[in-house]
């Protein structure tokens, strides 16, 4: 398995070469720094600890500082640990850690911290039955019959649908598929929606799932060399052009028009001439 910690940019799209539409998500994941390493011997566990988002020194606590002095590394805002085997072998302690761990076409799951929705009623937040809707019923979204002695002895078991807080919880989306990976600006592209609000700290890592990648999509870049694609500029251009061709053949087209009228009307002038001049 492996692992990085990134933040939740937002949403944007993408097209393949065959025109089919790809949602993505943008995680923004550079500036990550192995912290520390954990082993079997010593701590139970292998795991590696990364540090993601450099903040100022008066903002950590000292026990931070003196943790971060073995990475000789600045502060970080967030801390969490990616158990896995393979990333503590690779990495040592202060190495970074960039994107480009993951490739496109790899499934990933991506966890974070849902949005929070505020306190809900039981039938938002559990998907309960409405009660009936006639007239004079006083029970439509209620919560409904709690303690029965018949079925629980008058307990309110734990677990039971009722009202209370809704969403900022830990969650996870999982088999996830990275569309691209950018190792110089440090950004992945997975496909579809992940846990948690815009800026929020995700935590991106291997799926559990069977299926651990499958063929990349081939996306369209329309930045590429002219012959396979045009560019922005040279579509501009080609637009403008052909406006300035169509008004320039409808000011010749009204040209034409307005002589072909002159002539004709210096014709029917020179004709009346002379009829007049054969009555006299």
């Amino acid at each position: 398995m492996k692992g990085i910690l990134g933040r939740k940019i937002g949403m944007t799209q993408v097209f393949n070469k065959t025109g089919v539409l790809i949602p993505v998500t943008v995680v923004e994941a550079s500036s990550n720094v192995v912290l520390q390493k954990k082993n079997q011997a010593t701590d139970g566990y292998e795991a590696i600890q990364l540090g993601f988002e450099d903040i100022s020194e008066k903002r950590a606590k000292k026990p931070h500082l003196g943790h971060i002095k073995k990475a000789e590394t600045t502060p970080k805002r967030f801390v969490r640990e990616i158990r896995s085997a393979n990333m503590a072998e690779k990495f040592e302690v202060g190495s970074d850690v960039k994107v480009d761990i993951f490739s496109a076409g790899e499934f990933v799951d991506v966890t974070g911290v849902s949005k929070g929705k505020g306190y809900t009623g039981a039938v938002k937040r559990n998907n309960q039955a409405l009660g009936p809707a006639s007239h004079g019923s006083g029970h439509h979204r209620g919560l409904g019959s709690l303690a029965t002695i018949g079925r629980n002895n008058g307990i309110i078991n734990k677990g039971r649908m009722m009202a209370g807080q809704q969403g900022h919880v830990r969650t996870t989306n999982q088999r996830l598929e990275i569309i691209k990976v950018d190792a110089e600006k440090g950004y992945l592209l997975i496909k579809g929606n992940v846990p948690g609000p815009k800026k929020g700290l995700v935590i991106v890592t291997s799926t559990v799932k069977r299926i651990k990648s499958k063929e990349a999509e081939d996306l369209i870049n329309y930045l590429e060399e002219v012959g396979e694609t045009v560019t922005d500029k040279e579509i501009m251009e080609t637009e403008v052009n052909d406006v300035v061709e169509e008004v320039v053949e409808e000011v010749t087209s009204e040209e034409v028009v307005e002589e072909a009228a002159l002539e004709e009307n210096t014709e029917e002038s020179v004709s009346e001439d002379n009829a007049d001049k054969k009555e006299e």
